[in-house]
């Protein structure tokens, strides 16, 4: 659990009636069905084919990155502690449940399991991985954590009926 002094991250968003907000540590988030991301991924993929799955992975990592250097400084956490305090974020927003497998900083690499993806849930059977969103938020991270751009891969999705989501780095 995300806990910053006795708080979870859920106990410590923020709802401004008058603008119409959530926000945690001043960082503006949203609710939204993974069904509708999920249409939406699938008109963009309709529209512009292979070059959607870039599109939807860059959407994510910009936010994994803002998040990740926002939160390192804010909190002062190390590499590894701002990796674990981010994937825990993830698990608490309802991305599913993320659980860090390999954190390899000498060689910058990260691999991240996830269990019920309600992306891949929401988009259905496929015959290849559909968690762009993931995926770029998890480059994102990766990027604040070792500084330079990383990439990441995913291995296999849950949409292709595997029990999980598998992401890992590569440069």
């Amino acid at each position: 659990m995300i806990e910053v002094g006795e708080k979870s991250l859920l106990s410590q968003i923020e709802f401004h009636q008058e603008a119409g907000s959530l926000l945690f540590n001043d960082v503006r988030y949203m609710l939204i069905r993974p069904e509708t991301l999920a249409a939406l991924q699938k008109l963009i993929e309709k529209e512009l084919g292979p070059r959607s799955v870039d599109l939807i992975c860059e959407s994510g990592f910009t936010g994994g990155r803002l998040s990740t250097e926002k939160y390192r400084e804010r909190f002062h956490l190390s590499s590894e502690e701002v990796l674990h305090y981010m994937l825990e974020m993830g698990t608490q927003i309802g991305w599913g449940k993320f659980v860090l497998e390999r954190f390899e900083p000498e060689v910058k690499r990260i691999s991240v399991r996830v269990s019920h993806s309600p992306f891949a849930a929401a988009y259905g059977l496929s015959s290849k991985p559909v968690c762009h969103f993931i995926r770029g938020v998890l480059g994102g991270i990766s990027t604040g954590i070792f500084g330079d751009e990383r990439k990441v891969e995913e291995i296999h999705c849950a949409a292709q009926g595997r029990p999980f989501c598998l992401f890992d780095t590569k440069s």
